[in-house]
């Protein structure tokens, strides 16, 4: 059997009816691409796993008995994959009929591109970061401060997400989110795929920064559209502490900030970008103590956060033991 042009890559985590959506548009995508499907279960409670072997006989589906996170999930997905291209694509996203096609049409003309993404969209219609720059202290004290929120439109302040630039223009940029991204198998099989020590967020950003440094490009190409809900699967989970603008949880966020910012900035660039954001919650604490006490409270949080993050990395040297 000659292996498929592109293997989808999803990894699943109790978003059973999103996970069946995310599946038909795949059945929609018969081209000329050929295509295989391999889906990861991170020990969902919901039943996806099931739905998958019931519903979806054609796809590879893999049962994990722990959450292996997302890098992890992907990792144990791509040991199995045979396409000369690799896709991730969220389980809470779904493709327009043709998509994989263009994609692969994309790449076989553009040998330069090591991975590419698209234009992420909510079920309005509505923008999502979709093409960013890098992490940097200059970006996170624009994120941080809300300037990136006030000023979009400005190169300097919407640099991170990019928010000047016309979304309908492609581009090369440093790095795409891992709800939608192609990558050409033969540059995985080079540098490796997914750092293991990131159980969640950051893991994309890494693996751009490695496919960067091995001379390719990351290229933004807005013709493929790619509807994509956003944080499903960490909705399911609760006890934890969320941001309250992205439904992120908030301390692996941490943890896994600390890893990249030690990686690739040593331990100046990490102890930085601790320091930054404690010291700009420990001064919202104190203009809100006695004026807004929940947001004092919410900073204070924060910045305790930061130093268990600090303290179970060690300083983003060591990630904690997984599943986190």
């Amino acid at each position: 059997m000659n292996p498929p042009d592109i293997s989808v890559l999803i990894v699943s985590f109790n978003t059973r009816d999103l996970l069946r959506r995310c599946l038909a548009s795949l059945r929609e995508q018969a081209g000329r691409a050929g295509i295989e499907t391999i889906v990861v279960d991170n020990a969902s409670r919901d039943g996806s796993a099931d739905m998958v072997a019931a519903e979806f006989p054609e796809v590879r589906l893999i049962r994990s008995s722990a959450n292996l996170g997302f890098g992890n999930a992907n990792n144990l997905a791509f040991e199995q994959a045979r396409g000369r291209y690799l896709v991730l694509l969220n389980s809470d996203a779904y493709l327009a009929p043709g998509l994989l096609d263009a994609a692969l049409m994309r790449m076989d003309s553009s040998p330069g591109v090591g991975m590419a993404g698209g234009r992420l969209v909510g079920t309005d219609g509505g923008w999502q970061p979709s093409a960013r720059m890098s992490p940097s202290l200059l970006n996170e004290f624009i994120i941080l401060s809300g300037l990136a929120y006030r000023y979009p439109k400005s190169r300097l302040f919407g640099r991170f997400d990019r928010t000047w630039a016309d979304p309908a223009e492609e581009a090369e940029v440093d790095w795409v989110p891992g709800a939608f991204a192609i990558l050409r198998r033969d540059l995985i099989d080079r540098i490796g795929f997914f750092d293991p020590r990131f159980f969640l967020y950051y893991e994309e950003v890494d693996l751009c920064r490695r496919i960067r440094a091995a001379g390719c490009r990351i290229m933004y190409w807005p013709e493929l559209v790619i509807t994509h809900l956003g944080g499903e699967s960490a909705k399911t989970l609760s006890g934890m502490e969320f941001s309250s603008h992205a439904s992120q949880l908030t301390l692996w966020r941490m943890r896994s900030q600390a890893l990249y910012y030690r990686k690739w900035h040593g331990f100046a660039g990490a102890w930085s970008a601790k320091a930054l954001e404690q010291v700009w919650h420990w001064v919202r604490a104190f203009r809100n103590r006695g004026t807004v006490p929940a947001k004092a409270r919410e900073s204070e949080g924060l910045i305790r956060l930061w130093n268990q993050a600090w303290k179970e990395t060690e300083g983003g040297t060591v990630s904690p033991p997984q599943p986190w």
